[in-house]
């Protein structure tokens, strides 16, 4: 018994922000696998520094994709009016 076709048995689908089990999985077991091998890695990331420090600079920053969340950019607009207003209370805070 299944369901018809074009609908499941969550109509709202996976909420926003949910990770795929597939995912997180893999997450925990590259995180683990980092855990596991710290002390090899900062040999070999010593390894690589003493011949090329950028490259093991971005050997971590790769890493950390895989570790750190992302951080979102945030835009912030001001209008004419806005601006003003906001240098008024800078202008305070500095007083």
């Amino acid at each position: 018994m299944g369901f018809k076709t074009g609908t499941s048995g969550n109509p709202n689908g996976r909420p926003t922000g949910s990770v795929n089990k597939a995912t997180s999985l893999t997450r925990d077991a590259f995180n683990k696998l980092l855990e596991d091998n710290l002390a090899n890695l900062s040999l070999w990331l010593t390894e690589v520094a003493a011949d090329d420090p950028a490259r093991a600079l971005e050997i971590v920053t790769k890493l950390a994709e895989y570790t750190t969340p992302k951080l979102a950019r945030t835009v912030t607009t001001l209008e004419v009016q806005e601006k003003k207003q906001f240098n008024v209370v800078i202008e305070k805070l500095e007083e």
